[in-house]
């Protein structure tokens, strides 16, 4: 039996929903991550959250609460999606290299009686990469579907010097904020732990 839907394919956020103990059931929905342009990176992040459970939502027969999310990196205010490929790949990592970025998580959850959503900003800095380790990196597969080219749960997290903020967030689902909105649905967790 399952208490909630998730409105996503990312194996990451099914991880982190298993790793706390949610029954949920995967439903992914498809969604153009196109940003406004005006829109700062804190919107168009929650803006996607929220349109994502929405049409998970639509498509469900209504009965469950359903759960939507979106990850960006940021770097100079600039929104950095998942890499188009192999080229745009590399060149994001060597604009990484070095640096502190932004990684923004929201999610939204929806039923009947209400949105609610969150967003969650971490700072990570890299540490200097070569180009070549850019490409060794990118001849893995891991980064070609991860905003900014890379997973800190995965090869990637060699890159990572430091992080302040949320590690579940910047893997794809902040769980602090994720618990509060499920309390606030009566989403029970914590049920597949002892398992």
């Amino acid at each position: 039996m399952f208490d909630l839907i998730l409105a996503s394919a990312s194996p990451r956020r099914r991880e982190l929903l298993q790793q706390i103990g949610v029954c949920f059931d995967v439903q992914p929905v498809d969604i153009p991550e196109v940003k406004q342009p005006d829109e700062s990176a804190a919107d168009f992040v929650k803006r996607l959250a929220v349109e994502k459970a929405t049409a998970g939502w639509e498509r469900s027969d209504r009965r469950l609460p359903v759960l939507g999310s979106d990850t960006v990196v940021v770097l100079d205010d600039q929104v950095m999606g998942k890499p188009r490929d192999r080229d745009d790949g590399i060149a994001m990592l060597q604009a990484l290299s070095g640096r502190e970025h932004q990684v923004m998580t929201a999610l939204a959850i929806v039923n009947n009686e209400q949105t609610q959503v969150r967003a969650v900003s971490t700072r990570v800095q890299f540490k200097e990469l070569s180009e070549e380790l850019c490409l060794r990196y990118w001849e893995t597969g891991e980064p070609a579907d991860k905003a900014g080219g890379y997973g800190i749960q995965g090869l990637g997290a060699v890159f990572v010097a430091s992080i302040s903020g949320s590690y579940s967030s910047v893997v794809g689902l902040p769980l602090t904020e994720t618990a509060d909105l499920l309390n606030i649905f009566k989403v029970p967790f914590w049920q597949r732990a002892a398992e």
